[in-house]
């Protein structure tokens, strides 16, 4: 059974920063979908299993850009 999570990312602008965000959190072992709004800044994961905040975080920090509070 998957989850899904959806997280607001703050600072893309351009389908280049979707990309960079998209690519970063799936990375993360067990996801597998990663879809990012650009212009609502919204991005939903769906994973085999719950994933940790703290990795969404750095997956998303790691491409540049910054989550919000997941909602």
């Amino acid at each position: 059974m998957s989850t899904s999570s959806t997280y607001a990312v703050t600072g893309m602008t351009c389908g280049h920063c979707v990309s960079s965000v998209t690519e970063e959190v799936g990375e993360i072992a067990g996801v597998s979908d990663v879809r990012v709004e650009l212009e609502s800044g919204r991005m939903t994961v769906t994973s085999d299993a719950p994933l940790k905040a703290a990795a969404v975080r750095a997956a998303v920090e790691e491409a540049g850009y910054q989550l919000a509070d997941a909602t």
